[in-house]
């Protein structure tokens, strides 16, 4: 996949201590804080792949250890000081912002590549008009990551999520309750629910990708919660409550994938003005009317991965403490 000049990686001037670790009598606000230490060095372990753009996986990754130090400040909110917690989370947001969008373009110029090669030959060189235009939104995109990790506020973001690690994380005022963690999972756990029966019986592309995003505030919230419970009925239920909602993920991210891609592909068909090549026109009708069929077959899957789901909410209702 072409990429913009690689750069040479420059060291992070980031000090980090020891990895942290967390046993389960620690302080539930210990357990973020060993989460925030493996994800920032999972971070800063992509980042020089990130820059030079070798292996699309860094980016990936980079971007994964980015929204799971969100969702750990998020769910965390009410063990922390909420303005040092949502300040770090905006900063975490806009990282986020400049790698998100070529991580989409990587995605969707694989899934179109994959898609172009299986149609017959006379056809290719029309799809590969459409991959020609991702391409050059792919450069651009990169031109603004790079100068995003080039900036000063990304260094500044560093220098604040290492300074969470090396003390102790801020705590909220002494009169506010503090839940315990196993009361976060359960309150992402309660929100999904709802948000399914709100969902209704045919819920709109848009509804279902807001269910996947409940979904992974549950899995993340999970997982940021188990390594206290592990041993005990609760942790086991927790693991299993993390395998159902990961399948669930699976398929409405598929099911996203596909409405994006479509989208997509009209966007670049659009773009080729009033009167586009009829090859282009021709095989953009095709990847869409393929994306559609997927969309649905989907569509048709996420309601058995649901009752997993709501089966484990409830076994991780009734485990006991200990």
């Amino acid at each position: 996949m072409p990429t913009a000049t690689p750069r040479r990686p420059r060291q992070r001037l980031v000090q980090l201590p020891e990895p942290l670790t967390a046993s389960p009598t620690d302080a539930p606000a210990h357990h973020v804080r060993a989460a925030l230490d493996l994800r920032l060095r999972a971070l800063l372990a992509h980042d020089p792949g990130t820059r030079t753009g070798e292996d699309i996986e860094d980016l990936h990754q980079m971007r994964v250890s980015v929204r799971r130090m969100r969702a750990a400040l998020k769910a965390a909110r009410p063990l922390l000081d909420t303005v040092w917690a949502d300040g770090l989370r905006a900063e975490l947001g806009w990282l986020g912002g400049a790698l998100g969008p070529v991580r989409d373009l990587d995605v969707m110029l694989l899934r179109l590549r994959g898609e172009i090669a299986d149609l017959p030959e006379a056809e290719q060189a029309a799809g590969e008009t459409l991959v020609a235009a991702l391409d050059q939104e792919r450069v651009e995109a990169r031109a603004t990551m790079l100068a995003a990790l080039e900036a000063p506020r990304y260094t500044a973001l560093l220098e604040r999520l290492a300074d969470s690690i090396r003390l102790p994380l801020p705590s909220p005022s002494a009169t506010r309750a503090r839940p315990e963690l196993i009361d976060l999972v359960r309150g992402e756990a309660d929100k999904l629910r709802k948000a399914v029966r709100r969902a209704g019986d045919d819920p709109a592309d848009e509804v279902l990708h807001g269910l996947r995003i409940y979904g992974k505030r549950v899995r993340y919230t999970g997982e940021l919660v188990e390594p206290s419970m592990r041993g005990t009925e609760r942790g086991a239920a927790i693991k299993k409550l993390l395998g159902a909602t990961a399948e669930l993920q699976e398929v409405l991210g598929d099911h996203q994938d596909a409405c994006v891609a479509e989208q997509r592909i009209r966007q670049l068909l659009d773009g080729f003005g009033e009167l586009p090549d009829a090859h282009v026109v021709f095989v953009a009708g095709r990847l869409v009317e393929r994306e559609r069929t997927r969309a649905e077959e989907k569509r048709g899957q996420w309601r058995a991965a649901w009752a997993t789901v709501d089966e484990r909410i409830s076994a991780l209702a009734a485990a006991r403490p200990e």
